[in-house]
């Protein structure tokens, strides 16, 4: 193939636009071959859509709603960044099409739901070739409204014929509200969860097994970032949120997203990963392994630690108890270590009042949260929805205390800087407990040690 390598224009006046000429749309609107592209939805996810927009009308029966699945945000230049649908629209329809609309308009008894998607540009259409949002040149063959209509059993209507509704509830009202209606999943929900957690394992290990190479190549913590977020693509959506690969002195920062240190052997390792599944519903799981197949007394004293609080959260997480009761019974366990330490300038009594939270100089993040389309998940909740609340069967929710000794924290000894250790796993509330999503994955040191050399053999 050969190019035209003059400067463009170069000394005379711009042609004319392709898509301007005559011959050009004469040409570019006949012969081609009808297509016909399912929507991409399953019965089973459109059912619990249906499911969740009856429990949405009940909690508003004489007003209309209004729910949106946004736009890609803008990049740079004329480039956007990938598109990923409101999670309230998403939770209410199991449509990822990017500007669509939903509208509940209430009637005696309930609502009339309709879904407005802009319609495929198809030959025969200027935007077939003249649209990069929706020309099929430009993002290949997409579904059209029927067939999207059929999938998930509703009206579907132009997006050019939706007009705002005078009556509407408030966007911040009615996300508040499914916010809340979101907490408890449903069957569907709990098993794409199950799905997300089952393949965010699945990276973990392939991250693990890159290690050496990361180490011996000085490829560093990006090539395991990208080890792990390539998997996440692969068998998902993508990465959950981004991806932490923290070694060394980045472990102890809390969202080390930038990964660009490297990766020595004595270190330990914090990884802090999720895919989102197709349906994108997230995982959210972390580990901290140490680079080389062991942990160093110091290390494994630290990891001790967190274990210890780790199980007392994990232990609280049931039918009942209150939100916070995992929070205050993980930090008890960490703000007695740390006092046994000598690294607490008040007694454990002091530190745990809510006037001294001396220990949280450690862990000045919270150590856990509700899962689900999003990473935290449902945080338009109101208090007396979210922390307020106790725990009910269908929750899933993370437990994720940790330890963060930054290298330049001079009120710790010499060999705890640089020390950061969390574990985190993603809990179902059931109605007798909890169930561990995420415990194929071993949280002791002595297991952690095994299965990472396991990975890389």
């Amino acid at each position: 193939m050969t190019r035209d390598t003059r400067p463009p224009y170069a000394g005379t006046r711009p042609p004319k636009l392709a898509d301007d000429s005559p011959g050009f749309l004469a040409r570019i609107g006949h012969g081609w071959a009808e297509r016909q592209v399912p929507a991409p939805v399953d019965d089973a996810a459109a059912k619990a859509a249906a499911a969740h927009r009856a429990r949405l009308s009940e909690r508003f029966p004489d007003r209309t709603l209004v729910l949106s699945a946004g736009h890609a945000r803008h990049r740079n230049g004329d480039a956007d960044y990938p598109f990923r649908p409101d999670s309230d629209f998403v939770w209410a329809t199991s449509c990822q099409a990017e500007g669509a609309v939903l509208v509940l308009r209430h009637r005696p008894g309930g609502h009339d739901p309709v879904l407005y998607l802009t319609p495929p540009a198809g030959p025969g259409e200027r935007d077939f070739f003249a649209s990069a949002a929706h020309g099929e040149l430009w993002v290949g063959p997409s579904a059209g409204l029927a067939a999207w209509s059929a999938a998930l059993d509703l009206p579907v209507r132009p997006v050019s014929e939706y007009a705002a509704p005078a009556d509407a509830v408030r966007p911040a009202e009615l996300s508040r509200v499914v916010s809340g209606l979101r907490m408890i999943k449903d069957d569907w929900e709990i098993a794409q969860l199950r799905e997300a957690v089952e393949h965010t394992i699945g990276g973990f290990a392939a991250v693990a097994a890159e290690v050496p190479r990361a180490v011996a190549g000085n490829l560093g913590e990006r090539w395991l970032q990208g080890t792990f977020d390539r998997h996440a693509r692969t068998f998902g959506n993508g990465p959950g949120y981004s991806t932490i690969v923290g070694s060394g002195e980045h472990a102890p920062v809390l969202h080390w997203v930038r990964c660009d240190g490297p990766v020595r052997p004595g270190e330990v390792l914090l990884l802090d990963m999720g895919v989102e599944a197709k349906s994108l519903y997230t995982a959210d799981v972390t580990r901290t392994i140490p680079v080389g197949g062991g942990f160093t007394p110091t290390q494994r004293a630290v990891h001790d630690l967190v274990e210890a609080a780790h199980r007392a959260g994990m232990d609280r997480v049931r039918p009942g108890a209150h939100y916070s009761d995992f929070h205050f019974a993980a930090m008890e366990v960490l703000a007695h270590g740390l006092a046994d330490w000598g690294l607490l300038p008040v007694s454990v009594d002091e530190a745990l009042a809510p006037e001294g939270q001396q220990h949280r100089r450690f862990l000045a993040c919270g150590i856990g949260h509700h899962l689900g389309l999003d990473v935290h998940d449902c945080g338009s909740s109101g208090y007396e929805q979210y922390q307020g609340a106790p725990l009910e069967p269908g929750m899933v929710l993370t437990v994720e205390p940790g330890l963060y000794f930054h290298a330049h924290d001079e009120t710790v000894p010499p060999e705890l800087r640089g020390i950061g250790i969390r574990l985190e796993d993603d809990l179902l509330v059931t109605e007798t407990g909890q169930d561990v999503l995420s415990g194929a994955l071993p949280i002791d040191a002595t297991g952690l040690e095994r299965w990472t050399r396991e990975q890389t053999r």
